[in-house]
């Protein structure tokens, strides 16, 4: 009987533990405290942040109806990352960084609050717009590689690194499906200065967070001789003379220039190409959350950096082949679909770039390359931004962004060659850190 019960039951013994067992995978970043309570506070501040950017975007082609409008508006709002990036991660090797994230952090939810004030009074204008993202700019150029560099100070186990990573882009995916959706109907239902007025007060959730962390020690890196402008080459230095790192800076810049644009793009597809409104663009920008919120898990489930090389190069292939198809859709359930796998691909892409960097780079210069990746990201997007808004006033926002996508394929195909000569360079430093068996080739 005892035998009899055991073979009846053990397809639903094992089935619970291995999906147990996915769980704790799957969040085992979530055993530090302090990584559990940003993680809890991130939830809601980046829910509204989606809110606020698709709102936005809705504001200044409502107001404008100008490609050419979205395209300064990202470009003032990013381009700060651009010229202050070389200096900012210097800097935040010698600063807090989490004092840096909470003053940021303060000052972002003071410019939310200010364009729900100007959006809600029926005063806004397009100027107010693109003066108070040039602002948030600045604030990001230091908030973004800082927040990147805190989450190492934020893990208990050096392991559950990659897992934090990984979750963080995750919840920033699971943000960008629920913000935009709330946003299409509080746009569509109350104006777009409700948006705003959310996201000032999700930024509440991260400021408790943080006061809430207790750290071991400062988390900033030891105090080292030397001057801004030494250090700040010094890291340049560092970054360009390792080609694994230089390879992956230049491989995300290219993407952020050529691919990335599609975001600005989205309001003129949603309302002129596809025939929408803001449901539509709400709606387009979830689809894309579904599949990078996807990509996310897949790749918090992964247990080594190893292999991520092949991964990033197959993956930004896929981006920019869906990107090119995304272009010449004319149908909303056709372009919501094509949508899935650019947000799969793109956060892949990104997730496994962040993770292969914070593996190899040296410690004391973990800012600094972080803020080199940050000016990848951030800095080169608003130029392909502002040339992107420019195209497309030209010769139309499909054929923009088919351009876009293919050049992202090249750019695949350029790191997929280079691939050899990645892994030899890589190589001793994986075996150094455990993930390699000194045999391994």
């Amino acid at each position: 009987m005892q035998a009899w019960h055991c073979a009846t039951t053990a397809p639903c013994s094992e089935e619970v533990p291995m999906f147990g067992n996915t769980l704790q995978k799957l969040f085992r970043a979530l055993r530090s405290r302090n990584y559990k309570l940003f993680f809890g506070g991130q939830a809601v501040s980046l829910t509204g942040y989606w809110m606020q950017r698709v709102a936005m975007s809705w504001l200044v082609y409502r107001i404008t109806g100008s490609p050419m409008a979205l395209g300064i508006v990202d470009f003032v709002g990013q381009i700060p990352t651009l010229f202050l990036g070389f200096f900012a991660g210097t800097l935040l090797d010698r600063w807090d960084l989490r004092r840096v994230v909470i003053v940021c952090q303060t000052i972002s939810m003071g410019h939310a609050f200010l364009l729900a004030a100007l959006t809600l009074s029926g005063v806004v204008e397009y100027w107010h717009v693109v003066a108070l993202s040039a602002v948030l700019g600045v604030v990001n150029a230091f908030e973004l590689p800082a927040r990147l560099s805190f989450v190492v100070h934020l893990v208990d186990d050096p392991e559950d690194l990659s897992n934090a990573i990984a979750l963080n882009s995750t919840l920033f995916n699971g943000a960008r499906l629920v913000g935009p959706s709330l946003a299409g109907v509080v746009i569509a239902m109350l104006g777009e200065g409700l948006c705003f007025l959310a996201n000032g007060l999700s930024y509440l959730a991260t400021l408790v967070a943080l006061l809430s962390v207790h750290l071991a020690r400062p988390a900033r890196a030891e105090k080292r001789p030397g001057r801004v402008l030494e250090e700040t080459r010094e890291g340049w230095n560092y970054a360009m003379n390792f080609l694994p790192i230089r390879t992956i800076l230049f491989s995300v810049a290219s993407i952020s220039f050529f691919g990335l644009p599609y975001l600005i793009l989205l309001p003129v597809f949603a309302g002129d190409i596809l025939q929408g409104g803001p449901q539509t663009l709400g709606f387009l920008t979830a689809a894309s959350g579904i599949g990078a919120l996807f990509g996310s898990c897949r790749m918090a489930l992964r247990t080594t950096p190893v292999g991520l090389s092949l991964v990033i190069a197959r993956t930004m292939a896929l981006f920019g082949t869906a990107v090119a198809a995304f272009a010449f859709s004319r149908m909303v359930p056709l372009s919501m679909l094509l949508m899935a796998p650019i947000g799969f691909s793109m956060v892949v892409t990104f997730i496994a770039c962040n993770t292969l960097l914070q593996t190899l780079v040296e410690d004391d210069k973990r800012s600094r390359v972080m803020s080199l990746y940050n000016m990848a990201v951030s800095g080169i997007a608003p130029l392909g931004s502002f040339c992107a808004g420019w195209s497309a006033s030209l010769v139309g926002a499909p054929t923009t962004q088919a351009v876009g996508g293919l050049a992202s394929v090249i750019t695949a195909v350029l790191l997929w060659r280079s691939l050899p000569s990645l892994r030899r360079w890589a190589h001793p430093i994986l075996v150094a850190k455990g993930f390699l068996p000194p045999e391994a080739s």
